[in-house]
């Protein structure tokens, strides 16, 4: 149980969760860099707490101020809102190692969701179909080992285009390279190059891996909720093509496109896909 949430977060997100709190029954908490100290949240909050400056590195993603905040105002929860540390295992253990609530997946689900990768790996053994690739594995290498470029290389070309090179970390089409045909293939070791580059650089992780391109796929989302007793249901989907630069720009639900038989299967999938890995909450 749970009185005080400190939201980690600011902006429309951060309101969006006060809101609800507070009509919930729950007091809030903001955290502010010197730059939102007169932002909505911060006025919208029952108590405020400065965490330092501007900069996101020393304020939003400083786990040790978010950390004091909550002790100085005894909050005993934590909402991490989206983005900045909502999907860091080191965030959400800390926060039990505090003896605060994380009101978010576990450390190990955010953890295992967060490679791609070793998350393919446990889609497939849980059953849920996954597009064709290569994730790292291999007859004679361990799973923990990073793929080099020879490897790479050979995996892509047995692959055969169109392919997706695509950085095991993070999102938003970072340490992402698109090879279409035979010409784009002749580019690879650029690719690969480019990639690993992109990705070290927005997530200090450069380890890739391949997957076959779906063509004229639509982007589908199934929203879905898991308890701590090892309980999840899905409520259906939304459809996220439209995109301008790999970023949403219209969701709509339900999809024009799904039928009443394929929504069924694919919330199925995404329903296996959260048990598999101890989700807990609300997710995609």
């Amino acid at each position: 149980m749970f009185r005080k949430i400190l939201v980690a977060n600011r902006g429309e997100i951060a309101c969006r969760v006060m809101r609800t709190a507070h009509r919930l029954g729950y007091s809030t908490v903001a955290v502010f860099s010197d730059a939102d100290a007169a932002a909505p949240h911060v006025a919208m909050a029952d108590e405020a707490v400065r965490i330092g400056p501007p900069p996101a590195a020393q304020s939003y993603l400083n786990i040790e101020a978010l950390l004091d905040a909550a002790r100085r105002t005894r909050a005993d929860a934590v909402h991490p809102g989206y983005g900045f540390l909502s999907e860091r295992a080191d965030f959400a253990r800390a926060c039990a190692e505090a003896g605060l609530v994380f009101i978010g997946p576990p450390p190990e689900a955010i953890a295992a969701m967060g490679d791609k990768a070793a998350a393919k790996r446990r889609m497939r053994e849980a059953g849920v179909p996954c597009a064709p690739g290569y994730l790292g594995e291999g007859p004679s290498e361990e799973l923990s080992e990073e793929p080099g470029d020879e490897r790479l290389l050979a995996e892509a070309r047995r692959l055969g285009p169109p392919l997706l090179v695509k950085a095991v970390a993070g999102g938003g089409g970072r340490g992402m390279r698109l090879l279409r045909d035979a010409r784009d293939m002749a580019e690879l070791p650029a690719a690969l190059a480019g990639a690993r580059r992109e990705a070290q650089s927005a997530f200090g992780r450069g380890t890739l891996m391949l997957e076959r391109l779906i063509e004229g796929g639509r982007h589908i989302e199934i929203q879905v909720f898991a308890d701590a007793h090892g309980n999840a249901v899905h409520l259906g989907e939304r459809d996220c093509t439209a995109q301008r630069r790999r970023q949403k720009v219209i969701e709509e639900a339900p999809s024009p496109v799904v039928s009443p038989a394929m929504r069924e299967a694919m919330g199925r999938d995404a329903v296996a896909a959260a048990l598999a890995v101890g989700y807990r909450g609300a997710g995609t």
